[in-house]
């Protein structure tokens, strides 16, 4: 396991891949596999202060029991949003939410494998909404034994969207459709900017309400940016906050990578289910994309749908440089915000249902 510890620094450092996840998610394997630290052990009624680890203490209250660091993550990424793509062009959110396929085809998938419980294949799927804090949110509350394992392959996938998405982009578009140039997007009001997340927020949650740990704590964040009145906590929110809570994160995620996780059968369909969930979800993007055209007088660009995965921002600059490659005077990149930011909110969405299905 330190071997692979040390294979994670190695593409975080060398190659640049999600080197904000994936090194203190290899230093915490490392850390966590060395013998006799304790490090991992948890806190236990009745036993003393000082006899639990630290990363025990982290994930047994920072996840497995109030599980309050992905949600701290979320207010964070509010903070850095923009929603404008959305408001100026709303039909991003259908390319958003028709992304979200790949959640269900890795959910079904692992139940019919017969593998898998409901809370297991939910943690599952949720690695094809190519959203790290959400897939980490998820198994900590339903499946934390998969938490190591499915928050990697979800950051893996991640890391590996330049590699995965543009074969499946040329292959589901013709030359003539990646040639198609859209218009800059529209002026957004402030009072637009504001309403927007006020009334996402109230609506999502009213509809799922197990969303709310996520969907309001991402809206909260965009509040304090849009407003213009906080600029501390929205500096706070996105920087120091945003960085604490990343760190502890990522290595208590690394910390459950162990050899009895990692080396299994059930480990290598969980990467094969989560590969499935990540291709299906940029193909229903593009698919759907190409499906409403038809419709359309003016033409989108079929390649902002694969950036429906909540890769934020990979998956839209992957959009726009496959666009770029077609036709020059193409701009796509503020137009696949669009989608990509409507895959993180879909993403939150469908946890919180797959929470609500398991749960009730």
């Amino acid at each position: 396991m330190i071997a692979v510890g040390l294979g994670f620094i190695y593409l975080a450092i060398s190659k640049e891949w999600e080197p904000y996840e994936l090194l203190p998610i290899g230093l915490g394997v490392i850390v966590a596999n060395l013998p006799l630290t304790g490090l991992l052990t948890e806190p236990i009624a009745g036993a003393g202060y000082q006899d639990s680890g630290l990363f025990g203490i982290i994930f047994h209250y920072g996840l497995a029991f109030w599980n309050f660091l992905p949600p701290i993550i979320f207010l964070g990424l509010g903070a850095m949003t923009d929603f404008s793509p959305i408001i100026s062009n709303p039909k991003t959110l259908l390319l958003g939410a028709a992304a979200q396929v790949g959640i269900f085809l890795a959910f079904w998938g692992a139940l019919v494998s017969g593998q898998f419980s409901l809370a297991e294949a939910s943690a599952i799927g949720i690695i094809g909404g190519a959203d790290g804090p959400t897939t980490i949110f998820l198994s900590a509350r339903l499946a934390p034994d998969l938490l190591g394992v499915t928050a990697v392959i979800a950051y893996s996938y991640m890391a590996a969207v330049a590699f995965i998405q543009p074969p499946l982009m040329k292959l589901l578009t013709t030359k003539k459709e990646r040639e198609i140039e859209m218009p800059p997007i529209r002026e957004v009001s402030r009072l637009e900017k504001l309403l927007f997340p006020s009334i996402a927020m109230v609506l999502i949650i009213l509809i799922v309400p197990r969303s709310a740990p996520l969907v309001s704590m991402f809206m909260i964040g965009n509040l304090f940016r849009e407003s213009g009145a906080v600029p501390r906590l929205t500096s706070a929110s996105s920087n120091e906050l945003l960085n604490i809570a990343t760190i502890f994160l990522m290595l208590t995620v690394g910390t459950q990578l162990s050899a009895e996780t990692v080396f299994k059968v059930e480990t290598l369909l969980i990467l094969a289910l989560g590969l499935v969930a990540f291709a299906c979800g940029t193909i229903g993007g593009l698919l759907f994309a190409k499906f409403m055209n038809l419709f359309l007088k003016e033409k989108i660009n079929p390649l902002i749908g694969s950036a429906g995965v909540s890769a934020v921002p990979m998956a839209a600059r992957i959009s726009h440089h496959m666009g770029q490659e077609a036709n020059s005077r193409s701009f796509l990149l503020p137009h696949a915000m669009g989608p990509n930011v409507a895959g993180v909110i879909g993403s939150a969405v469908v946890a919180g249902m797959f929470i609500s299905l398991v749960t009730s």
